[in-house]
């Protein structure tokens, strides 16, 4: 009995393994297109393109760091210490930010005139990577707009290692990145800007930059064709030499 069971499941066995293993053809497969150079003969720029992603850092004056420890400074006295060192862009006679810098006194207190701070909470994470946390601040500016600051600590001092402002939708933290997200004059579209520690640069650098499709864009008006200057000839009425009446015997 044993040894008829066990021919019975080697002949099951050799049944379902009909497959011979051979290698089978997918389909057709596309054929690869490398790159084409344009202009080969163009030759290459001798000046440098747009600093679009310009290093630009500064120590904070004025603010000290206990212990190393970013989350012990006060947020509000570091925007003061920006008002402070840039008076002509928060107090001079042209100052763009000067209803920002009048807000400032509004911070602390309670009701409606502390919503008026133009300072936001801050956010901390290590996004430089040794370790320790950093501080992304917002703060707002007129019209709408939002400057975006993300400090760390160096040799014992605030150093701003970002800064920027724009129309913001939202701000966001993935990782090491801060992703910054705008609106655009296309419909369907906004910008979306991420920031990335860059330790060649010791700074934030705007490492990626791209319009993203986030809805459906309204349908396009169709347009209408433009009016002729003569109507079309089988748009005029023909007359008949029949139809055309014949006076009678009384009116001659």
């Amino acid at each position: 009995m044993r040894v008829a069971l066990g021919v019975a499941v080697a002949a099951l066995v050799l049944v379902g393994c009909g497959d011979s293993g051979a290698l089978r053809a997918a389909g057709p497969t596309a054929t690869a297109v490398g790159p084409v150079r344009l202009w080969p003969h163009l030759p290459p720029a001798s000046t440098p393109a747009l600093d679009y992603g310009e290093a630009v850092t500064e120590t904070v004056k004025g603010i000290t760091v206990p212990g190393d420890d970013i989350r012990r400074v006060d947020p509000l006295d570091v925007v003061r210490a920006e008002v402070a060192a840039h008076p002509d862009a928060y107090s001079g006679p042209h100052a763009v930010y000067a209803e920002t810098r009048e807000r400032l006194k509004d911070c602390g207190a309670a009701g409606p005139q502390g919503r008026r701070c133009p300072v936001l909470r801050a956010y901390y994470r290590d996004l430089t990577g040794d370790g320790k946390d950093d501080m992304v601040l917002g703060i707002r500016f007129p019209d709408d707009q939002l400057a975006v600051r993300v400090y760390t600590v160096e040799h014992h001092r605030l150093v701003q290692v970002m800064g920027t402002s724009d129309s913001v939708i939202n701000v966001e933290l993935a990782g090491g990145t801060v992703i910054i997200r705008s609106p655009s004059t296309l419909p369907g579209y906004e910008f979306r800007t991420e920031w990335t520690w860059d330790p060649h640069q010791h700074a934030m650098l705007a490492t990626r930059d791209e319009i993203v499709r986030v809805g459906t864009a309204p349908p396009r008006r169709p347009v209408a064709p433009a009016p002729s200057a003569s109507p079309p000839a089988s748009s005029v009425p023909s007359v008949s030499p029949s139809a055309v009446p014949v006076p009678s015997e009384s009116a001659r």
